[in-house]
This record gives structure tokens, sequence and C-alpha cells, in this order.
């Protein structure tokens, strides 16, 4: 599944595509990805304007002139393509936005949403109903935003006995990491994906904190990491991949000590890691 920094490349993507354009025509080819779309979705947004695009965990929230919002989950293997002429549509090609030209551009262009596997979603709903949205509401911390800190972080896996891999996982405390960007930033700062949340203060919140960041803006530089699916809506991959030291690389040598990167299986999920050099 796309994790923060994939959305977070969409979203840049989509930023000269969408905000202060118009949409001229969409296209809705099925009435449910994941979830039903919302009733009369091409209607509605036909003839509005993108005032302003954010990111909120792994969502992408763009504001419209009338006081509504999209939302967009890419699901598990979502991609968008932002193309200059109208393309042809194929099989798995389910949402289609024609966009008003730039002031600098002669011509539309394209928004597709693509979703094989249709666990993506897209929701239209009034922007003041943000905060009570029921995908946005629970979300926990944004790990770029200006108000995360190791002691945000501290407070937030306070008391908790879970591993500190499955409390990074866990959306309600921090919003957008997922399994790659976890196992990452725990090798980054030294930390074992077993120790318990909780034991995570000081210094050990410190270096946690700086890694996150880290690994998630290093992520971002990079086109986040084309592992499966993941493609940026130019059609370019992500390259983080190159830069992966522990995630998928079990039975290598550790890159800091030469020690084998070992795997171990985590509610459901795998955990990669140095038994070397994170404690």
């Amino acid at each position: 599944m796309p994790e923060l920094p994939e959305v977070e490349t969409v979203k840049l993507a989509l930023i000269p595509a969408l905000q202060g354009r118009t949409v001229l025509s969409a296209f809705v080819g099925r009435k449910d990805l994941r979830w039903p779309l919302p009733e009369n979705l091409a209607e509605r947004l036909t003839g509005r304007q993108f005032t302003r695009l954010v990111r909120r965990g792994k969502y992408v929230v763009m504001m419209l002139d009338n006081d509504e919002v999209l939302l967009l989950h890419l699901g598990m293997s979502g991609s968008i393509r932002i193309h200059e002429d109208k393309p042809a549509l194929g099989k798995h090609d389910h949402f289609m936005l024609e966009m008003a030209p730039a002031d600098d551009q002669d011509g539309s262009s394209y928004v597709v949403l693509n979703d094989p596997r249709r666990f993506g979603w897209i929701d239209l709903f009034a922007e003041s109903a943000i905060l009570k949205h029921k995908l946005l509401v629970s979300l926990g911390l944004e790990p770029l935003g200006n108000s995360f800190s190791a002691a945000r972080l501290e407070a937030a896996f306070k008391g908790r006995s879970v591993p500190v891999k499955n409390a990074l996982l866990n959306q309600a405390l921090i919003a957008g990491i997922g399994n790659i960007y976890a196992s990452e930033a725990l090798f980054l700062a030294g930390i074992s994906p077993r120790r318990k949340a909780g034991t995570i203060t000081g210094a050990r919140a410190d270096r946690l904190a700086t890694a996150i960041v880290t690994t998630l803006r290093a992520a971002i530089e990079d086109g986040g990491t084309s592992l499966r699916d993941h493609v940026q809506p130019g059609g370019e991959i992500g390259y983080f991949v190159q830069r992966l030291a522990v995630y998928g690389q079990a039975g290598k040598p550790c890159p800091k000590c030469s020690s084998l990167i070992k795997t171990i299986i985590q509610s459901g999920r795998s955990s990669f890691y140095c038994s070397r050099c994170q404690r």
C-alpha cells in the first residue's frame, strides 16, 4: 500500500495539474471502488475549480471552490497518471478528470485514477465536515508537520506495551507510516522493532523522531519506493528502493556492521532489522 512518501509525491504532482484549474468534464467508470462512490460524482465535479491540495496521512485532500472536498485514497494498487493528450482508458482506469488549461498552456490535461484491485476510494463531501470524516477523524500525529517532535512521539507511545514497530503502524498514533518506512526509520535510529513502545523515551525518542523525518523526506526526494505498483503521476518509478537498508534485505549484510539482516513477523507483517545495530 502506498505510504506517506508515495502519497506526498502524488499530491505534489497534482498541484500544478489541478490547483487553480477548472474541471471541464469528469468520467466515473464504476459505482464503487472499495466502497460506493458518491452519487452524481461526475456532475458534481464538472465546472468546479480546485483551490488547494494537501495531504493528511495517506490521503490526498483536495478543496473545491464550492466548499466541498474531494478525498482520494490510493488503496493497495491505485496510481494516478497525468496526460497532456486524452488517453484511451483501460480496464482499470476508473476515474478521469479533464482539466481546463493553465494560463501558460494551450490544451486540456487529463488526470486518471488506475486501480486494478479496487481498494482505493474517492469521496466528495462538505469541507465543514472534514474534521469529523470517518477516515480522517482518528488520524494521529502528522510526522512531517510542524508540531511533530520527540516529546509528542514519547507522549503518543507512553504506557504502550506493544512493540514499537506496531505502534509506528498505528495510524491513530502517527499518520502515514507503513511497513517499509517503519523498518527503515527504526534501523536509522538503532532501535529494535521488538522494543516496547512505552520505552521510547529521552534519547531514544529523539533518535526515532529524527529518523522518521529523515527517512520520509529522503523517500519523497526519490519519488517514493517502487516495489510493486507505485509509479509517479508522470510514469516514473520511485527510486528510494535503491536506498533501502533493511526492508526486504533479509539474509543480506547490514550496511553498518555486515551482520546478516533478520526478519520476524509482527502482527502479520514482516519486520526487517539488524540484531547487532538495533537494540
